[in-house]
């Protein structure tokens, strides 16, 4: 019997969201639909730039909304990170174990530091642009890892954005390693354009000999691929991994499996807020699979559930909405 159905490692990160203008945001001189690391010079920069603008404050993280999204709907989850001693740190930590999500950070007492936070900035076209200040999660290691949780787990899976920390990096792929020898599933997103950009060697470590699920969206695998042409891109994409999950946004999903292409539907929805969209995905679908549901099913369930995260304003859904599409899935499946 398996203890957790997901054990995953990324980015412990508070999530303070705002709603700008385009002019907002370019006067902030915020790249828009990034994700960009600052440090605290910048950081303050942007919050005397955003004063007195309400401000949306939740856990974030990318595998940090992903194991939520995972809990949230009764499954069993498990998160290594790092968070300092401080107020954002009890907060993230409490967060985590009201939404039912075991952690390192109730075994390991926290250091001095600041934790860190990202402030998103949603614009009217529903596309959301990040400045990401690392804090404590910059120093993340292998001393995060549960080794004995990690080989009693169905499925590993690690934030592509560790491929920007030396060290958060070295914590993945150990985890990766200890995962493999003990037959735990393999998962990574591929998370972000500028991930890929300027961080490839680290995410093409991630992706390695190959794993059993790789996540990412239309834009980012355009930009792994290096090419616009759908067909080569799924051919590209099917040699990385078991079964490819490919989200382009209205236009649904396409599943890539054993040569096979099976395209999903998306919610109709009108979007406001795409920021946590592509986790709650990975979320959902990881759920589905670990109850044994098949891929095109767990892609249901997944697009239904980032569909409701991109109609409303935050990056997580709240215990109800999860039970309702729940109940929803329950009904597709029957």
């Amino acid at each position: 019997m398996k203890t957790y159905d997901l054990y995953a490692i990324g980015n412990a990160l508070v999530d303070t969201e705002y709603e700008v203008t385009d002019a907002q945001l370019q006067a902030m001189g915020v790249e828009k639909r990034h994700m960009t690391l600052i440090d605290t010079a910048r950081r303050s920069e942007l919050l005397t730039a955003v004063d007195g603008m309400h401000a949306r404050r939740t856990g974030g993280g990318s595998a940090g909304n992903t194991v939520v999204a995972l809990a949230q709907l009764g499954g069993k989850a498990f998160y290594s990170c790092r968070v300092a001693d401080d107020e954002l740190g009890r907060f993230y930590q409490q967060d985590l174990i009201a939404n039912g999500v075991a952690t390192n950070l109730t075994h390991t007492p926290a250091a001095p530091g600041q934790t860190g936070s990202c402030m998103v900035m949603v614009t009217p076209d529903a596309e959301r642009s990040m400045s990401t200040f690392l804090g404590a999660t910059a120093e993340l290691d292998h001393n995060s890892l549960h080794e004995q949780d990690i080989a009693s787990s169905k499925v590993y899976y690690m934030e592509g954005y560790l491929a920007a920390s030396p060290s958060g990096l070295d914590a993945a792929l150990k985890g990766r390693a200890i995962a493999k020898q003990a037959g735990v599933a393999l998962a990574t997103t591929l998370s972000d354009m500028s991930m890929i950009n300027f961080c490839r060697p680290g995410l093409d470590a991630m992706v390695g000999d190959g794993l059993d699920f790789l996540f990412c969206n239309e834009e980012e695998a355009q930009v792994w691929c290096g090419s616009q042409d759908l067909a080569a891109i799924c051919q590209q994409l099917s040699r990385q991994a078991r079964v490819v999950c490919l989200t382009r946004s209205a236009k649904g999903c396409i599943v890539l499996e054993n040569g096979q292409q099976t395209e999903v539907p998306a919610a109709q929805v009108k979007a406001l807020d795409t920021n946590g969209a592509g986790d709650m995905f990975a979320g959902a679908f990881l759920y589905a699979v670990t109850q044994g549901y098949n891929h095109a099913q767990a892609a249901w369930l997944a697009n239904q559930s980032a569909g409701q995260v991109v109609a409303q304003y935050g990056n997580r859904l709240s215990l109800d909405a999860m039970a309702g599409i729940k109940t929803r899935f329950g009904q597709h499946v029957a």
